[in-house]
């Protein structure tokens, strides 16, 4: 019983489930979630979630169930990103499960990692515990995931804007298309490793890229024993210069460890490394040194008194290899942190300064060592290169950047930002040079540097050795030992504020550390360098020799009566003739700095490097600013600042303007001297900002015009300078156009000063007076404007582009005071004076500012503005939309301007006097036609056509009913609106045939819009044609075809397919499309063919096909719509022609080729026949005769066609190609005589033939083409096979491929005729003798090759086809295959499996019932047939000395009738001797074509069943044996040299099986009274087999009388042993009383020669093909074995047949896999079984009750024992045998004494052999062949069964080995591999065992190949193991009774074999093991001990593991209340 749930539940599936398998079921795919409503046991029911239209059961076990809230499933569902990876999940995982199955590794692989990855991702989105920025930033990374998997898998790709899915009604239709683009363009920078874009702000275009190298020290591998310093900067190799800071690291003698580390700041991060920088070649450079001792080498005991920093090692790492791809990381995740060791590096300490540089750049590692006492590597740091802002930086890194010091670059950034505040001062101490001072060694020199104010106070904490190390007064450098002339490089930097920096001077101090004296550090000198100039700039970058002065007592600095400030400082000071003079007169004048004394040969060499916002070094910015000082300078100041550097400029930036502004104008207003100059000052400093390093600082300059600009009169100047620039463009012809350009270019800052001073000054002065003379001065500068704009001169055409690309600037500026209609006035009079025909830069620049003008405010803001600008906008668009020069700036100009309209169109629902309204027609009746014009010359050249048409698209996106109308009125005449429809039609047609090329297929919402536009335009369309071109009486034949056209083209193009979609996308299509627009289209192309009426006539036949398309579209409601427009396309041609064949012929054509692209399918056969025969039945008589018989062959060609298709592909399915091209072939010749079509498929059918090596076939195609020539003189057109030539110079050709393709096939017969119709030609009208030789040389080679090649005999094999899973013309039909060269049964089956894989092999040969014919399957049926020759006058039994392989070919060739017999039991059956109720059921089959033909196969068409007598079968058997014999003696006695191995074996096998009692067993059944008696009519058949069997004895004489003279001494044993055995069967023969053979050539000649002569006139020699039991004479047996040897103990009995002459056919076409098996009770079904089945000899087996093994003997031994026979045992019945299949190796089968081809299985005859042919291992049932095998029997006492297969038909010959089949292994091997020659030794004679009442014959089973080939060898088997008897019953002395326990049955479908067969040692091989005597040896024992030894194992199928099913049914639904309408709601498709 259903019971709801209580509350609302959801569950996943967790298995997929279809829902037509289980009742009301409910489709699930994995994931998907459903919601369920109500339970029953282990059912629910519900909803799935993903269509929530559908309700239906499923089982609990399919879903795992969770409660879920709704706020959770609101959660869910309403987060588009979390939904849209649901979706796009539950997608990819169908992708990946295909290509899973096919085996596409890579991309299984890469969709794994991306399923998984979004998986994560949608989890962590779904938590919602993360911040809004995260959240942000993975919602960013998921669509850029799925954007990425969706374009590898060639999936849509989904418009998004920023991560927000654009859905198809939000966007006009060039909004959407820009979108798309920006959309794809960002797809294909994104990969799916590396899915978010750049870090570093949400506005990435602020600045460029900017680089931070992060850096930290993980380990520190020196143990110094004193503290170190540990120094890291960035190193310029190729400048030799720092480019960063230093960053220190201290390490304590203790140690580094990561804790200190942490104390000591190892990490930083080195900023703002631009891309220059990276492209620099950059290195680490670190720096050791130790802060202790002056020599390492003092003990450490001593206390430590001073502490000296010294130099201790460096380290080098190249970071080109990071650096390498840091441009490129736009698009990609940061680069790892990655770890470098580095070693430490020593060297002398005179070279200290330059040790980095040496290490570096010379490479010069033999002046280095390492540095002793490294553990490991000496300094480990870590690496990573991050890109972005600081700022976002520090957000985003915020546990890798906390408390991170920054080491900032030495300079600025690429981009100096307004804010930036820096005043760094770096300086140098680079080196020095002192005296020894009259010591014996150089001193050590230490260097204590300290910054002092103007009154000598040194400034605290204001110098900084690294970057992370606070701020001190002194700072000591390292101290280098014992060196006059050190090389410190040390580094640093001075941070002072900005007003101290006034007066203050760096002092160096230096002293000399002494060894010896451990107190102090003696001072022996001093420098000193101020840190500005006197005239108020900083010192200079570079470097600056410092003068050395002596002073003995360090308190003289801090006496302040004395002062060395006014001494010279620098060398280059004292040079200058002022340094001089002042150095005078302060040496005499100031006896104060008479102590400080100055020695010339001591300097310091130091470098100054600035780095400063604030301070400048420049004197000339300095002159500038302090103008009012020096007045007289203003000329020559203003031309030095023009000069100046960027970067000098913009730190002063509002200063120096303040400047120039005050300079421009007086306190009036009026012009000063300098104002021109100034101007061009200003335009010049402006000009700057345009540098994209300084484009920021506009920024700076908009805040001063705000806030600071204060010049009110200013704009008077301005204007003036401005138009005083403009005129000197045209006043002066040698005007150097430059700086009026760089004017030009700086209007936008230049007129915000304008507007800025106007409003100061209208505020200021008169507020409310007037702007006339304001308005007066723009417009005189517009007219100036205009005059230079409408120059048309080569030399003013980029001065003209400059004008136009900044005068929009100008007109927004002025809209400001102006009114915005008066600025746009005046912007439109400047675009249209510009010339008509201007220069393409100009009409480039004109378009840009027309589309600035769109995108700006004048245009969106003010309708006033936009109807002045809308008119010039439009003219301009008219004028250059056709020019493909500007064409894009068009198209992005009308875009915009309509997706304007667009939104003011949603906004205001109202369309009546609508500003928009009216403008939306103006572009329309303006643009539409040009841009009409445009898109159809862009299509042609396929350039830029996506914009046009999303341009045209968006025009008629806006267009109603009213614009239509006022459009159709302005084309009111006829020509006009003809015109303008057919081009209209013509781009929308090219853009529905070729969509995908204008929008790329992957844009489903784009192609969704502009299929929506489309229609709705076409439905407008519809009403001037039929107002103006039909109702008007003018009808347009070419208008409406065109129209028809484009509708039937919209109706098919891809994009509207929706059966190629995933139901989700279908779904999403049809919501987006508001319903399928195809029936939309198809109901409008019914309506207007409709209104046509008469007219109809016109579009016959032209239109059948385009109507063909729409019908073939796979949508139920739309065919039923317009298929009945094939009636009227009938009806109307028959009405005005009388026929429909224009109809028909194009119909067919069409079809032809429209389903071979995969269009229709079986309901549109059906539907096209049932709407028309309705629609038919309405007409009259002779009309509706005639419609049906074309509704018919309409049908029956779809039929065809659509069989034709479904085969199309894979080389399994060529056959099924050949049949489909084969009827489809006969239908247009038989059918509707289509010459062309016929040809066409002719040549289908010999290019499938020619693929699949059937030459013979592919020859008797071509004649199919031949035959429709004649050898006329004709010219015949170029086709796609044959160039233009004359009719018979192409038959000719024909006939020569044909015979070409004959001799490959080896068809020499077929060939001949050909030959001899050339010959005739060549001879008789061409007279070609030179051709004549060739032809009969080639005819005469034919003749040689069918007497001397080896020409295989093909099988053929009857094959039905049963069951409704076989395409039509297949089904329930039986054929007749020609096998392939050498191809038997078993590879023959394997090839119809793989061809049907899915088809189940009958295992009966019993004709099929009702339940299988009925059934939804496949099953085949196979067998071998035996083929029946026509009447030849090659048969003609008075030909003598005819050679046999003449005859041979027509026996099997040009066949259409073919056998197959069956024996059945009748009456009661004699255990003992079954030949007396054995019949054989004989069935006769007629092709529907000779064979072979142009297929290997033809239809059965007629089918008739007889039966032949036991006696009359006997008959056929012996008059076969007995016509081989007599063949190989012919054959012998004329080639006397020929192997005689094969007639040996033939005899030995007919003589010793008629000595072992088979004519006994003939004897006891026919000849005797009573058979008589029972049997009158069978007299005749007795007679004449007593007649043969005596007729036998003659030949078997005359045989051994040969076989006496031609044998070689080693086989006269064999011969004697046959003639005592031969002398035996006489005897008996005799005691039975059969006639001698005298009496018997008696017999039969007074019979006449009718009784037993070999008169027949069929193909073969075989007596009974047409046997009657009247005639004895005409009875010829038909199949091919011999008699065999019958045991008395035989149980059942395996049918024989008579055969023919020998035969090269690869294996007896009886022969089978399908051998019929007479097992168990007689007439059981057993007798059916096709298979054999080891797993029931293993039940006999366990039904034996007692086995013994008997050893096989050879067969030379000599007898010791009289033959007897069996002792009678009672017969029990055996159980049913299992249905399991084993497979046989033929490998393993013939090394255990089996042979495995033909001859050697016929050639075996005292016991003719088993053969179990080879199955391939691909096969899906193993297969057990029973090829060319006569008989089995089982001698155990307690078995008395006949294992049997079907018959061999054809007795061996001599012949090569047979070939393997194709495409497989030949199952053909040399199992007798050895080789016999004059010195081997005789042959050993078999041993006789002697055995009680029983005799065991002597046996050898050899192929005739071998023994032919010489090869013979002796085998011996090993011994089989013995099986237990049963109790009761005698077994050999070896046997051990033991009980047998049954073993499972297997059950189920046979399996798959391996691949691969188990080694067998092939050089041993069995003779026959069977033992036909009463021994314990029996066909089951060998058979288990063949298995054994071959490694034969039994299979079974495994199947696997589904969900597992529900405990109980499927209960009966609930009654349901009403529907739930939400659950509805979902539109479907």
């Amino acid at each position: 019983m259903w019971n709801y749930v209580p509350d609302k539940t959801i569950g996943v599936a967790i298995s997929q489930l279809e829902g037509s398998s289980v009742p009301h079921g409910l489709t699930l795919q994995l994931g998907d979630l459903v919601e369920i409503t109500q339970i029953c046991e282990d059912w629910y029911l519900g909803v799935n979630l993903r269509t929530p239209g559908l309700k239906g059961i499923f089982p609990c076990s399919y879903v795992q169930v969770r409660p879920t809230s709704d706020q959770e499933r609101c959660w869910h569902y309403d987060d588009p990103v979390v939904e849209e990876a649901t979706n796009v999940l539950r997608e990819w995982g169908v992708i990946w499960n295909r290509s899973f199955v096919r085996r596409q590794r890579e991309q299984c692989t890469m969709l794994r990692s991306a399923i998984l990855d979004l998986m994560d991702w949608r989890l962590q989105l779904m938590t919602g515990t993360f911040t809004l920025d995260h959240l942000r930033d993975l919602r960013m990374r998921i669509t850029s995931h799925i954007d990425s998997g969706n374009r590898k898998l060639g999936l849509d790709l989904v418009p998004r804007i920023d991560d927000r899915i654009v859905g198809p009604d939000t966007l006009g239709v060039y909004q959407l298309y820009n979108v798309h683009v920006a959309s794809a363009e960002k797809n294909r920078n994104t990969t799916w490793n590396a899915t978010l874009p750049a870090r570093g702000g949400k506005n990435p275009e602020v600045r460029p890229a900017t680089h931070h190298l992060y850096l930290s020290m993980r380990h520190f591998g020196c143990s110094l024993g004193e503290d170190a310093e540990v120094n890291f900067a960035l190193y310029d190799m190729q400048h030799s210069r720092y480019v960063s800071e230093k960053f220190l690291v201290k390490v304590l003698k203790e140690g580094f460890s990561s804790y200190i580390g942490k104390a000591n700041h190892s990490a930083t991060l080195f900023t703002e490394l631009g891309n220059a920088d990276l492209k620099k070649d950059l290195y680490l450079v670190v720096q050791v040194i130790r802060l202790g001792r002056l020599l390492y080498t003092e003990s450490s005991k001593k206390p430590l008194s001073q502490t000296y920093r010294r130099p201790h090692a460096v380290a080098v790492l190249p970071l080109a290899e990071l650096l390498a791809d840091a441009g490129g990381l736009g698009t990609l995740e940061e680069e790892e942190e990655r770890e470098f060791p580095l070693k430490l590096y020593q060297s002398d300490e005179k070279d200290y300064g330059l040790w980095q540089h040496e290490l570096v750049a010379k490479k010069s590692t033999s002046k280095f060592s390492l540095l002793s006492g490294q553990i490991s590597q000496g300094v480990v740091v870590s690496l990573r290169l991050l890109r972005g802002e600081l700022a976002a930086l520090r957000h985003e890194y915020i546990h890798l950047l906390k408390n991170v010091p920054l080491t900032q670059k030495l300079g600025f950034p690429d981009v100096i930002m307004p804010g930036d505040v820096r005043n760094d001062l770096y300086f140098v101490i680079e080196r020095g040079d002192f005296e020894r001072g009259g010591k014996s060694s150089s001193k050590n020199v230490e260097v204590t540097v300290l910054v002092l104010d103007e009154f000598g106070r040194p400034i605290q904490n204001c110098l900084y050795g690294a970057s992370n190390v606070e701020g001190v007064t002194q700072h000591q450098s390292v101290v280098l030992y014992h060196m006059n002339s050190p090389v410190w490089y040390e580094m640093i930097k001075v941070s002072l504020p900005i007003e101290k920096y006034y007066g203050a001077h760096l002092r160096l101090e230096y002293r000399h550390c002494s060894t010896k004296d451990k107190t102090e550090k003696r001072l022996i000198g001093f420098s000193f360098i101020p840190l500005m100039d006197r005239d108020g700039t900083v010192l200079p970058d570079g470097q600056h020799q410092l003068l050395v002065y002596k002073v003995e007592d360090q308190t003289r600095f801090k006496d302040p009566s004395v002062s060395y400030l006014q001494l010279p400082y620098s060398t280059k000071q004292i040079q200058s003739a002022l340094a001089v003079q002042s150095t005078s007169s302060i040496g005499s004048s100031s006896p104060s700095c008479a102590s400080f004394h100055r020695n010339s040969r001591e300097s310091v060499t130091v470098a100054f490097y600035l780095c400063s916002t604030k301070l400048t070094q420049n004197a000339n910015l300095l002159s500038l600013l302090k103008w009012k000082s020096h007045p007289e300078r203003i000329t020559d100041t203003l031309n030095l600042v023009m000069r100046l550097r960027g970067e000098e400029l913009v730190k002063f930036l509002q200063d120096v303007l303040d400047s120039l502004f005050v300079m421009f104008s007086d306190t009036e207003g009026n012009a000063t001297p300098h104002s021109g100059l100034v101007f061009e000052v200003l335009v010049n400093i402006l000009s700057l900002l345009d540098d994209s390093k300084f484009q920021h600082f506009k920024s700076v300059v908009d805040a001063y015009i705000t806030d600071h600009f204060s010049a009110a009169l200013a704009y008077k100047g301005l204007l003036s300078c401005v138009q005083q620039c403009t005129d000197r463009v045209h006043s002066s012809s040698d005007c150097k156009f430059e700086p009026i350009q760089q004017c030009f270019r700086a209007f936008e800052i230049l007129f915000k000063l304008v507007i800025q001073s106007r409003r100061l000054y209208a505020r200021a002065i008169l507020e409310n007076q007037e702007d006339d003379d304001f308005r007066q001065y723009v417009q005189s500068l517009f007219a100036t404007f205009n005059k230079v704009a409408s120059l048309n001169s080569d030399v003013l055409v980029s001065t003209q582009v400059v004008l136009l690309r900044n005068i929009y600037t100008v007109v927004e500026q002025l809209s400001q005071i102006l009114s915005q209609a008066e600025s746009s006035k005046l912007l439109a009079s400047l675009i249209d004076s510009l010339p008509k025909e201007p220069h393409p830069l100009i009409a480039t620049a004109r378009m840009q500012l027309v589309l600035t003008t769109v995108r700006g405010p004048l245009f969106t803001e003010s309708s006033a503005a936009r109807a002045i600008l809308l008119a010039t906008i439009c003219r301009q668009l008219r004028l250059h939309l056709s020019q493909p020069l500007v064409m894009s700036l068009c198209t992005e100009t009308l875009g915009h301007m309509m997706n304007f309209y667009r939104k003011m169109s949603m906004m205001d629902d109202t369309t009546v006097d609508n500003i928009w309204y009216r403008d939306v027609e103006t572009i329309t009746l303006a643009t539409l036609g040009v841009l009409i014009q445009a898109v159809q010359s862009a299509q042609k050249t396929d350039s830029n056509v996506g914009p046009l048409v999303a341009c045209l698209l968006s025009v008629l996106e806006l267009l109603d009913q009213g614009h239509y109308d006022r459009l159709w009125s302005e084309l009111s005449e006829r020509k006009p609106l003809k015109d303008f429809l057919l081009q209209l039609f013509a781009v929308l047609r090219a853009l529905a045939r070729q969509g995908e090329h204008v929008f790329p297929s992957e844009w489903s919402t784009m192609h969704c819009v502009v299929n929506r536009v489309m229609l709705a335009s076409l439905d407008q369309m519809t009403q001037p044609l039929v107002a103006y071109f039909l109702d008007s009486g003018w009808f347009d034949s070419q208008l409406w075809s065109n129209y028809f056209d484009l509708a039937v083209s919209f109706l098919t193009q891809p994009s509207l397919q929706l059966e190629k979609r995933t139901p989700s996308q279908r779904l999403k299509m049809v919501r987006a499309q508001g319903g399928d627009m195809r029936v939309q289209m198809g109901f409008q192309i019914l309506t207007m063919w409709n209104a046509i009426g008469d007219y109809k006539i016109h579009f016959i036949p032209t239109m059948v096909g385009p109507f063909l398309q729409v019908t073939l579209v796979p949508e139920p409601t739309l065919r039923r719509a317009t298929l009945p427009i094939f009636f009227d396309m009938l009806d109307c041609e028959h009405r005005h022609r009388g026929n429909f064949k224009q109809v028909e012929s194009e119909l067919i054509d069409k079809l032809d080729v429209l389903v071979g692209e995969n269009k229709g399918d079986d309901n549109y056969k059906e539907l096209f026949n049932t709407i028309l025969l309705e629609k038919v039945k309405s007409c009259d008589v002779t009309w509706q005769k005639h419609g049906k018989a074309f509704i018919g062959s309409i049908t029956r060609l779809l039929e065809r066609l659509l069989d034709y298709r479904n085969v199309m592909e894979g080389e399994e399915n060529r056959d099924k190609r050949m049949s489909c091209t084969f009827n489809l072939l006969n239908f247009y010749k038989d059918e509707v005589d289509r010459r062309d079509m016929y040809l066409r498929y002719i040549y289908k059918l010999h290019d499938l033939h020619l693929s699949a090596d059937n030459y013979t076939e592919a020859a008797l195609t071509l004649q199919l083409h031949a035959n429709q020539m004649s050898w006329s003189s004709q010219n015949l057109p170029a086709d796609g096979h044959h160039s233009s030539q004359m009719e018979w110079q192409r038959k000719e050709q024909i006939y020569m491929k044909s015979i070409a393709y004959f001799d490959r096939g080896k068809c020499w017969e077929k060939g001949i005729p050909l030959c001899k119709e050339l010959a005739d030609f060549y001879e008789t009208r061409l007279y070609d003798y030179g051709k004549l030789s060739h032809i009969l040389r080639m005819q005469a080679a034919f003749y040689d090759h069918i007497l001397t090649q080896l020409r295989p005999e093909p099988e053929y094999f009857r094959v039905g086809f049963y069951g409704q899973g076989f395409p039509l013309f297949l089904r329930n039909r039986l054929f007749v295959y020609r096998g392939l060269e050498y191809e038997r049964i078993g590879a023959f089956t394997q090839r119809l499996q793989t061809e049907f894989p899915t088809a189940h092999i009958l295992t009966k040969n019993t004709p099929p019932g009702d339940v299988i014919l009925t059934s939804e399957g496949q099953h085949i049926q196979i067998c071998n047939v035996k083929p029946v020759a026509e009447d030849h006058p090659v048969f003609d039994a008075g030909l003598v000395g005819f050679h046999e392989k003449i005859r041979s070919y027509y026996r099997v060739n040009d066949v259409r009738r073919f056998q197959l017999d069956r024996p059945i039991h009748k009456g009661p059956v004699d255990r003992d001797n079954e030949f007396k109720s054995l019949w054989i059921e004989r069935t006769w089959l007629v092709t529907e074509h000779p064979l072979p033909g142009i297929l290997r196969w033809f239809q059965v068409v007629d089918r008739h069943v007889e039966e032949i007598a036991p006696v009359q079968y006997a008959c056929e058997t012996v008059l076969s044996v007995n016509r081989e014999l007599q063949q190989l003696a012919s054959l012998h006695a004329a080639e006397p040299r020929r192997n005689i191995n094969p007639f040996s074996m033939r005899l030995q096998g007919v003589i010793d099986a008629c000595v072992m009692g088979g004519i006994a067993k003939y004897q006891e059944a026919f000849f005797n009274s009573d058979f008589l008696a029972s049997h009158p009519g069978h007299l005749e058949h007795v007679l004449q087999l007593r007649q043969c069997i005596v007729e036998q004895v003659r030949i078997l004489e005359a045989g051994l009388a040969l076989h006496g003279k031609l044998a070689p001494p080693e086989v006269q044993p064999l011969h004697k042993r046959l003639v005592e055995c031969l002398a035996q069967m006489k005897q008996r023969l005799k005691e039975w009383g059969f006639p001698s053979p005298d009496t018997g050539a008696r017999y039969a000649n007074s019979h006449g020669p009718s009784a037993v002569a070999h008169h027949h006139r069929r193909a073969d020699s075989d007596a009974g093909i047409e046997y009657s039991p009247a005639k004895v004479n005409s009875s010829n047996p038909l199949l091919n074995t011999s008699l065999p040897m019958v045991s008395d103990r035989m149980k059942a009995q395996r049918s024989l047949t008579a055969g023919g002459p020998p035969s090269n056919r690869s294996s007896s076409s009886s022969s089978s896999l399908y051998g019929h098996l007479t097992v168990g009770e007689v007439g059981s079904e057993d007798e059916e079984d096709l298979y054999c089945k080891p797993s029931e000899i293993l039940e006999k087996l366990q039904a034996a009750s007692a086995a013994g093994s008997v050893p096989l003997q050879p067969i030379y031994s000599t007898s010791t024992t009289p033959r007897s026979t069996v002792t009678n045992v009672s017969r029990a019945k055996s159980p049913r045998w299992a249905n399991e299949y084993i497979f046989f190796s033929p490998a393993s089968l013939r090394d255990s004494g089996f042979g495995t081809d033909r001859e050697s299985l016929s050639s075996n005859n005292p016991i003719n052999s088993m053969t179990i042919t080879r199955t391939p291992l691909s096969s899906k049932i193993s297969q057990t062949s029973l090829a060319q095998q006569s008989r089995h029997t089982l001698s155990s006492p307690n078995v008395h069964d006949t294992v049997d297969s079907t018959p061999s038909r054809t007795p061996p010959r001599q012949t090569a080995p047979p070939l393997p089949p194709r495409s497989s292994k030949s199952s053909f091997d040399e199992s007798f591999a050895g080789g016999c020659d004059a010195s081997s030794p005789p042959p050993i004679h078999p041993k006789r065992v002697p055995k009680k009442g029983s005799m065991i014959p002597s046996n050898l089973m050899m192929s005739p190949e071998a023994i032919e080939a010489g090869t013979l060898r002796h085998h011996r088997p090993p011994p089989a193991p013995p099986l237990p008897p049963k109790s009761g019953c005698s077994a050999s002395p070896m046997s051990t009774p033991m009980t047998l326990t049954p073993g499972p049955v297997l059950s189920g479908p046979p399996p798959v074999p391996p691949h691969g067969r188990p080694a067998i040692n092939n050089s041993t091989s069995f003779s026959n093991p069977l033992d036909l005597g009463s021994g314990s040896g029996s066909l089951v024992d060998e058979v288990c001990s063949l298995l054994a030894a071959s490694g034969c194992r039994m299979m079974s199928n495994g199947s696997p593991k589904s969900p597992s099913p529900p405990a109980s049914p499927p209960p009966p639904l609930p009654i349901l209340p009403p529907p739930d309408e939400s659950l509805y709601s979902v539109e479907t498709a």
